[in-house]
């Protein structure tokens, strides 16, 4: 799904008209619950310092911000992994937050997706610059919209000009059907194209719904089990998965994720909700952990053959932010000098931010509410900067 990361730039999850505010309630919710000693310290393989900046960063985001809870796992230079959390992860019982557990990843999707399509296009199986015709003949039409013109590249880097679904299917509709790919498409294709193929960039999900059924029309397969065998089971992701149709539930243990319609309304538990709006875009479940081991390996050149990872890292500019976006994969620049690679995600219930550097470090933290104050978000990447440069 959709992710806020930037001023007019969103990557995982709802439009900010839809989405939920997090309000001073979660705040005070969290805040009562930590007063009495829920409060985790940070745990890890090796134990982190006292005054550890990231620990103190998570602590901030929920006490200072009003989430719920963070959680965040961290290799440095030294090679050690820590994690660590902050807050609780149920708000009516002050449950702890469980170390490394599982959460909703939302278009961190993207990246498997795009790492399925690039091993294809290894494989002869699939042109990067073949049109969407080719795979998908007479599927993509609408309003300035033609498969016969725009190519599977530009539907990886999102300048295929495909407008976005999201923002036409509301929370709760999210949280209780399942929707076929196709239809999230029919939902698209009621609006005219952004731009032509090509002439410009704009974050759009329905790119990743087309490039999903790009790889199961080549395979024959489905595009959860092309990720699972290429991906999860390849790289030993055990925490990782892509959830059946109609399954709405968190395997292991996990913070439980929310979302608040609107300043007035009552706080909801929105942990089980059907995943399939965000399908090859946004459907899947990780840890912050195993999301570490997914970028490191891929950017190691264990997912992908040279020339493909190259194309991968080929970034076009996102406005003026200073980050780039290539197939499926996004450089940040980083304070210490540098950029780091990732993605991020948000879907109902979570949002989480994270990326690696070139070196081997790593950062990934997950939130149990999406923020709809930018300047909490800005926050929540500052601390991925903190995470990777101290």
């Amino acid at each position: 799904m959709r992710e806020q990361a930037w001023r007019g730039f969103r990557t995982s999850g709802r439009r900010s008209g839809r989405r939920g505010v997090v309000s001073a309630a979660i705040a005070v919710a969290a805040a009562g619950v930590m007063t009495m000693g829920v409060v985790a310290p940070a745990t890890a393989s090796a134990a982190a310092p006292r005054a550890d900046t990231v620990q103190q960063g998570l602590n901030a985001l929920v006490r200072g911000d009003g989430l719920p809870a963070a959680l965040a796992s961290v290799k440095g230079r030294d090679g050690r992994t820590r994690t660590y959390t902050a807050g609780v992860g149920d708000l009516a019982t002050g449950a702890k937050v469980p170390a490394d557990g599982q959460v909703r990843i939302g278009s961190n999707t993207k990246t498997f997706t795009a790492v399925v399509v690039l091993q294809l296009v290894a494989e002869g199986k699939i042109g990067l610059d073949a049109k969407v015709e080719t795979y998908l003949p007479g599927l993509v039409r609408g309003e300035g919209i033609d498969g016969r013109d725009i190519t599977v590249r530009q539907l990886l880097q999102h300048t295929s000009g495909l407008p976005d679904y999201e923002g036409d299917i509301d929370d709760d509709t999210i949280r209780h059907r399942y929707f076929e790919p196709r239809e999230l498409l029919d939902v698209a294709f009621r609006h005219k194209a952004d731009f032509a193929p090509g002439k410009g960039w704009n974050y759009s999900s329905t790119n990743y719904v087309v490039a999903g059924l790009i790889v199961q029309k080549v395979t024959g397969r489905g595009i959860a089990a092309e990720i699972d065998q290429r991906v999860v089971k390849r790289l030993g992701l055990r925490h990782t998965y892509f959830p059946a149709p109609g399954d709405r539930t968190i395997r292991e243990p996990h913070p439980k994720g929310y979302h608040r319609a609107s300043a007035d309304a009552p706080l909801r538990d929105v942990t089980e909700i059907d995943p399939s709006a965000g399908w090859a875009a946004g459907a899947m479940i990780s840890t912050n952990s195993d999301v570490n081991r997914f970028f490191t390996a891929l950017l190691a050149g264990r997912l992908l053959p040279a020339a493909q990872l190259a194309e991968m890292r080929t970034t076009v500019p996102i406005g003026d932010t200073g980050a780039g976006y290539g197939l499926g994969l996004m450089s940040r620049p980083l304070s210490c000098g540098g950029v780091y690679w990732g993605h991020g995600g948000d879907i109902n219930g979570y949002e989480t931010r994270g990326g690696v550097t070139d070196d081997g470090r790593a950062a990934n933290i997950a939130v149990t509410a999406i923020p709809t104050d930018e300047a909490v978000t800005k926050r929540l990447e500052g601390l991925v900067d903190t995470a990777l440069c101290r």
